[in-house]
């Protein structure tokens, strides 16, 4: 598509239906699983109108990426220096859960990405997400040196809400089969909410 014109709506309306596709798709099957062939027809258009807009999956794949690391990484950012330690910290646990009930094709469409080696997203993990990591790590670490929250490893700490928030997401399928009918984030922002609450405890 030209870069030199302004996108029409209906441009703009099939360019979006590429995209919507095309989580459903790669949230499924992984980028390797994923065709051209399934994501146009998931859009409702053909191979060539969709090669129109995106010129490969791989092009499609990186632009999905895109979006969603500034969507993921947005909680992170919101982490306030100023804020009070423990419910800067918990709000950040619920915002991470809600986006796992909210957006569990998002999240497993970025854990396929690292599962892979991330070769679309790399650049943008060591850079990006490092620097952010270190700014928000030494917020931690200041408010454990203030003793407002307990000393721990505060990268090992934020890297375990991801791994207790988006194991909703991510593991959907095995969370349900054991719960049943029991809505499983009913239960998880509790248990978590205490759980933080105990281990950061000063």
């Amino acid at each position: 598509m030209s870069k030199d014109r302004a996108p029409t709506r209906i441009q703009k309306k099939n360019r979006a239906a590429i995209l919507e596709a095309a989580l459903n798709v790669f949230s499924a099957y992984g980028f390797r699983g994923a065709t051209v062939d399934q994501i146009a027809a998931e859009a409702g258009l053909s191979k060539p109108n969709l090669l129109y807009y995106f010129p490969s999956k791989e092009a499609i794949h990186t632009a999905l990426l895109s979006g969603l690391l500034e969507i993921w990484l947005a909680p992170l950012h919101d982490l306030d220096a100023d804020g009070d330690p423990l419910e800067e910290i918990r709000a950040y646990i619920h915002r991470k859960l809600q986006m796992s009930r909210e957006l569990p094709r998002e999240s497993r469409l970025f854990a396929n990405e690292l599962v892979q080696g991330a070769p679309r997203i790399h650049d943008a993990l060591s850079n990006d997400l490092k620097t952010l990591m270190d700014e928000k790590t030494a917020i931690l670490t200041a408010w454990m040196e203030q003793g407002k929250i307990a000393r721990l490893h505060p990268y090992h700490l934020i890297f375990s809400i991801w791994a207790l928030t988006q194991h909703y997401a991510d593991f959907d399928v095995q969370v349900r089969a054991i719960l049943g009918d029991e809505d499983p984030y009913e239960g998880a922002e509790p248990f978590i909410d205490t759980l933080y609450r105990k281990l950061l405890a000063p």
